[in-house]
């Protein structure tokens, strides 16, 4: 998956939380589509905007994806799904760290990205859904100053806080499954404990990465 393609789908507010943050008032009464629109337009103008961000100025990326990223995001839904049926496996202390340190690892892997954007552009599809739809799919695809376009859809979810987006789909792939694969073999092998001691040492190590390059790797 490229790190430009999931950073602008980060804009749309792909990240993880330990529990469901609550968004601004508007976004409880903003439809699907447009939510995802006006995320995606603010940081990407935010970022083209701030030269720091592009050089990869640290705290400022971090505090672009804290502020304008995470409060759009249903966590528990994607962490639940991410781990498929060993979340009703974990305990409550399990699925709270799990879901905290999945959360640090997206962050960290979306920020280091937020410096490679330059002169992209999102070109949304048009949006069907029925009124009365709790899950709904918001379809887009990034524009690249060269190569082809690159396909980007969006699973939102409707909750009390409104909709909040809880997967994505670059390239074909979805990325909860991409995860669930992952998270399925290394619990098979060390346990839920085993899961969230490898993405401790992930983000241990990501914290001492310059942004710009922990993204690539």
């Amino acid at each position: 998956m490229k790190p430009i393609a999931k950073l602008i789908v980060t804009a749309a507010a792909v990240a993880m939380s330990t529990a469901v943050l609550v968004a601004p008032a508007r976004a409880a009464v903003e439809a699907p589509d447009a939510l995802v629109k006006r995320v995606s337009t603010d940081v990407i103008e935010s970022v083209k905007a701030d030269k720091d961000i592009q050089a990869g100025n640290n705290r400022k990326i971090m505090d672009l994806v804290n502020s304008k990223i995470l409060p759009y995001v249903d966590s528990d839904k994607m962490t639940a799904q991410a781990a498929g049926r060993f979340w009703r496996q974990a305990t409550p202390e399990q699925q709270k760290q799990l879901a905290a340190e999945f959360r640090t690892l997206l962050v960290y892997t979306y920020a280091g990205a937020l410096s490679q954007i330059k002169n992209e552009t999102i070109e949304f599809k048009p949006f069907r859904a029925d009124p009365a739809d709790t899950e709904v799919e918001v379809k887009s695809q990034v524009n690249l100053t060269r190569g082809e376009p690159i396909t980007l859809n969006y699973r939102l979810a409707k909750g009390p806080q409104g909709w909040k987006i809880f997967d994505l789909n670059v390239l074909g792939a979805w990325l909860v499954e991409t995860y669930k694969s992952t998270f399925a073999s290394e619990i098979g092998k060390n346990g839920i404990d085993g899961l969230i001691k490898k993405l401790h040492d992930r983000n241990e190590q990501l914290a001492n990465k310059p942004l710009t390059k922990s993204a690539q790797k």
